[in-house]
């Protein structure tokens, strides 16, 4: 009898080992499903978030792409830069320069010793149609700029300033001289004080 209340209590444990163990495996299965389900939830947002975000940077990255390319600048106006560009060179062509003559005058001063200024400078043409009105008015430009240089001190073209001053005053009177020529600009090719 000893031996079947032994074996009785034995098969009580087992029993309850048994179902302890079923408890155990139903919290686990449990515990694993909430965390299957946690985990496939947050690959399923992991998933969208790579669904959404991997054609925005796609995009992104061919635009840039086509942008540093140049692509997009034809897309968006190219034209316009080239036909600008195909004007500024036939600008370019189109600069005209004319010569004058090497003039040398003495510069107005109050000591005894005479300062001697020679200077040689170039007009740029707006076409190449004005140079003959410039060639027929040559001695009215010369003698505009003998009467001005004539009057100028040393003082008058010292520095930046004065170098401006001398271009703007006889830019303006070879345009008066000239029109109706169009003078853009003069340029000094040499001026010596001395």
């Amino acid at each position: 009898m000893a031996e079947e209340i032994e074996d009785e209590s034995i098969e009580e444990d087992i029993v309850e080992d048994t179902a302890e163990d079923t408890e155990d495996t139903e919290e686990n299965d449990e515990n694993e499903s909430q965390e299957s389900d946690a985990k496939s939830k947050s690959s399923w947002s992991k998933k969208k978030l790579l669904m959404i975000l991997l054609p925005i940077l796609v995009i992104l990255g061919a635009f840039v792409g086509l942008y540093f390319s140049g692509i997009v600048d034809m897309l968006l106006g190219g034209e316009k830069k080239e036909a600008t560009e195909e004007v500024k060179e036939e600008e370019l062509k189109e600069t005209i320069f004319y010569d004058l003559p090497e003039m040398l005058v003495n510069l107005n001063t109050s000591k005894r010793k005479q300062i001697y200024l020679k200077i040689k400078v170039s007009l740029e043409v707006a076409k190449k149609s004005d140079i003959p009105r410039i060639e027929a008015v040559m001695p009215r430009i010369v003698d505009n700029f003998q009467v001005y240089l004539r009057e100028l001190r040393i003082e008058d073209l010292q520095g930046a300033a004065g170098m401006y001053r001398l271009r703007e005053e006889l830019l303006s009177r070879v345009g008066k001289a000239a029109q109706p020529a169009e003078i853009v600009d003069i340029l000094f090719k040499e001026m010596l004080i001395q």
